[in-house]
Formats: structure tokens, sequence, C-alpha cells
């Protein structure tokens, strides 16, 4: 069985918005990132079990506001309190998972399939997501990342990196193809290749 990406139809290859006379190293660059284990995992209020000796991928889950822990491979973005969004492209992470976070004191979902995934990409990456999110942008660092709304809808933001910038826009599925149109449209102005 194939998996229909959120974006399928939606996504559209090619230059856009003001890119006619810019050299298109410089424009904005945007792709939708698809394929990924995206794991939410909650621990219990009533659970006694330390975070600290719990390692996936060789990364912490770090329980500081805003903090991303990271490998190449692997991203635990800290989702609030006692919780975590584990995204990976090891697919294999599934197992080790449920394994080390027993049902007793966690709550791990596979959200996989659930979220619809932007990543964009250039010098101008702040300035779209200003566009949308009341977030200062100029607050948010490589390896931090925020829930928020974009637009209205519900948005996880994770910079992943500072230069040039580089920021992975998640939403709920139901959302991707207004996500996808609003931020296509906030990059008009700057120009943007998408690929």
């Amino acid at each position: 069985m194939t998996t229909i990406s959120a974006l399928e139809g939606v996504h559209i290859k090619g230059l856009f918005g003001d890119y006619v006379g810019k050299n298109e190293k410089n424009l904005l660059s945007l792709s939708e990132n698809k394929d990924l284990l995206i794991i939410q995992i909650v621990k219990y209020k009533n659970s006694l079990t330390s975070i600290a000796s719990i390692q996936i991928d060789n990364l912490n889950l770090e329980n500081e506001t805003l903090n991303v822990s990271c490998n190449n491979d692997t991203r635990i973005l800290w989702n609030g309190p006692n919780s975590w969004l584990l995204i990976s492209t090891k697919k294999k992470l599934l197992k080790e998972i449920i394994e080390k976070f027993d049902e007793n004191n966690f709550a791990v979902t596979n959200l996989s399939h659930s979220r619809a995934i932007i990543e964009l990409e250039g010098e101008n990456v702040k300035e779209v997501l200003k566009k949308g999110c009341p977030y200062n942008f100029n607050d948010l660092n490589k390896n931090n990342c925020l829930n928020s709304t974009f637009n209205g809808m519900s948005v996880t933001i994770d910079l992943l990196d500072n230069n040039p910038n580089k920021a992975r826009i998640l939403t709920l599925r139901s959302f991707g193809e207004s996500l996808y149109h609003s931020i296509t449209d906030s990059c008009l102005e700057f120009g943007y290749k998408s690929i």
C-alpha cells in the first residue's frame, strides 16, 4: 500500500512570485517533506519515571521551553511540559520508542500520516512566518521550536538552521492545503522556487 502525500496535487514545482531578475540561489525554497516518522510522547502526570535516563537515537528528552534535541536523523521537539514530538528519517526507531516508553507511564502516539510538512529555506523565511504568526521570530534561533498559529491554523514551527534560515512547518493533514496556500502567498513578494 502506498501513502498519499498531504499535499498531493497541490504542491506544484517551479518559480513563482517576484523572481524575475533575481539570482535563483537567493530565492526562497519551498518543499514538502514526507515519509518521516512523527511520534508524540507524553509523560503521564502520575508517572514517577525519570526522563533523564531515557534516550532515543542517543538523544535526551529536554524539558525546556522551545528546546530541540537533534542529530542528523532525528529531532525531538519540546511540545509542552512533559510532552515531546519526535521527528525522524529512521522509521525503525518506532520499535525502540515502544520498548522504552511503557504504557503505564507514557502515551505514545504515531502521527506520521496525520501531518502536512512544509520546509522553507532562505534569507526571508522569518519574514514569511511573521506574516501569519504572532510570534516574535527575531528571538527564534537554530534548534528552537514553537506551537502557534499561522493565519488561524494550528502549526508547529521548527527552526532547522540559521544560515540560511530553514524552517519546518507542521500542521494537521486536514489543514495542509490551506497552510500551503497561505505560506506560498506569503512568499510571493520575495519570489520562491518550489522543489
